[in-house]
């Protein structure tokens, strides 16, 4: 893959260097993302500990669709304290807190790299699909275990093998596409297998591993699992595009092949491994 242009990269600094954009369409997609997985996240949540009155940083929280579950979760007495960088998500992230008029969710838009997390003992962090794409996730880890109270939990979905999301029958164009989508994201300095770093990096800032857990599914055209990585082929391959990383014939060649695997009741697909980590601050 070739680097980036000026222009490419004005792109994404326009963005906020957010490999996956900001827009709308972005923000649909994440919706669909978050529809998906909530069950598992709130497995997660409960394994963790959340509940009642709890104090929960959200990191890098995008529109804020965990934001609101937590919200609820920890009820009036509670906190959460969501973070993110783009504008585009704070501003909708806003918009909903004030049409749900809670009270109980506080919203910053800082750089996670170059800003200070806001100050606070929380009782929980939540950390999904961020670490993968900052440029320094040892960083992140120090900051996040700083915010901590002793003996609160942090807890991470983050990609461990993401070269796991394959269909049956093999896809070589859909195969191509991820191998160029993680291409990108380590040009920008992201790591599509971050989660396998991360064990080191807890034990060396004081958090002690309390519970792992593979997440990844076989799943069929029928089941909406499967609409979250067809989602994202489609706004990937438009990002790829506008990133230099993929030209017209092989958008199509790729929106075809998926088109025809989502039409074959007896097509396999196996998603991108996610590591559930949970851990706890002890020194």
């Amino acid at each position: 893959m070739r680097m980036r242009t000026a222009e490419q990269s004005r792109l994404t600094e326009a963005e906020g260097d957010y490999i996956l954009g900001t827009n709308d369409d972005e923000i649909e997609r994440l919706a669909l993302q978050h529809r998906v997985w909530r069950p598992h996240v709130l497995a997660a949540w409960q394994r963790a500990g959340i509940g009642r009155g709890s104090r929960v940083l959200d990191i890098g929280a995008g529109p804020g669709y965990a934001t609101f579950d937590l919200a609820e979760i920890v009820g009036p007495g509670g906190h959460v304290t969501a973070v993110e960088r783009s504008r585009n998500f704070v501003d909708a992230l806003n918009a909903s807190v004030r049409t749900r008029g809670l009270a109980n969710v506080e919203v910053h838009q800082l750089d996670l790299m170059n800003d200070e997390l806001p100050a606070n003992n929380y009782d929980f962090a939540w950390c999904r699909w961020v670490a993968m794409f900052v440029t320094d996730p040892a960083r992140l880890i120090a900051k996040l275990t700083a915010s901590l109270v002793r003996g609160g939990i942090a807890i991470f979905h983050e990609y461990a093998q993401y070269s796991t999301w394959r269909l049956s029958p093999r896809l070589s164009a859909q195969e191509e596409f991820i191998r160029r989508v993680t291409d990108t994201w380590r040009i920008n300095g992201g790591d599509s297998d971050v989660a396998l770093r991360l064990p080191a990096m807890l034990a060396g800032n004081g958090l002690a591993i309390r519970s792992t857990r593979p997440l990844i599914f076989s799943v069929g055209p029928s089941d909406e699992m499967w609409q979250w990585p067809a989602s994202f082929i489609r706004g990937g391959l438009v990002r790829l595009e506008q990133l230099g990383g993929a030209d017209r014939q092989f958008v199509q060649q790729v929106l075809e092949e998926c088109d025809r695997a989502e039409q074959n009741e007896n097509a396999l697909m196996i998603t991108p491994l996610v590591l559930e980590i949970i851990a706890e601050k002890v020194r």
